[in-house]
């Protein structure tokens, strides 16, 4: 297993980079997340997975483990690829990944291309327990909180705002206070709207 790169930059585009190392350039596909923290300078250095399949062998790079980390939580959902994986990092930063798991949000994991909704709760139901003791998380929102989480959500698009909008704003309130009431969550979104 190749564990990381590191060398000198050859060519970087938004799905892959080339990395000389040794003599050797390395074609490692990358997300949308790491394309935009990769450094214009020529050293770097990235973590990588490698893909071995019959006709292939495909490295996956990461800018930090912590990605890689989610990365390899994800391919190992059964209708989860390498492929969809990479577009799950695409669209969503690790961080959101962690939170929609840890929150049972399937709207926010069904929103990537490619993810039904019974992927989307698959994703959540083999996952959820691996991400909250892996990186420590505590659970996004409490049982008692889903509701009124819920209903904040249905009041703000009944007042017009997009709901992937409303649920990242109602996400940062229930963070910093877990112990909101809807009219609470209601108002600190109308702030931040």
């Amino acid at each position: 297993m190749i564990s990381h790169i590191n060398g000198k930059l050859v060519e970087k585009n938004p799905t892959e980079v080339i990395i000389e190392c040794g003599g050797v350039g390395y074609l490692i596909n990358v997300s949308l997340y790491t394309y935009s923290r990769i450094p214009s300078r020529e050293n770097i250095k990235l973590y990588t997975h490698l893909i071995v399949r019959e006709d292939s062998h495909t490295l996956y790079g990461f800018y930090d483990k912590g990605e890689r980390e989610i990365f390899r939580l994800l391919i190992s959902v059964s209708g989860i690829g390498a492929s969809t994986a990479r577009t799950m990092l695409s669209s969503m930063n690790p961080q959101e990944i962690m939170e929609a798991i840890a929150s049972d949000n399937v709207a926010a994991i069904q929103s990537v291309k490619g993810i039904g909704a019974k992927t989307a709760q698959r994703v959540i139901i083999d996952l959820r327990d691996k991400v909250v003791k892996l990186f420590g998380m505590e659970e996004v929102a409490a049982a008692e909180n889903n509701t009124a989480r819920d209903e904040a959500l249905s009041a703000l698009e009944v007042l017009g705002y997009p709901r992937k909008q409303a649920e990242k704003v109602v996400a940062k309130i229930l963070k910093n206070e877990p112990e909101s009431g809807v009219e609470e969550i209601i108002k600190g979104a109308l702030k931040n709207l």
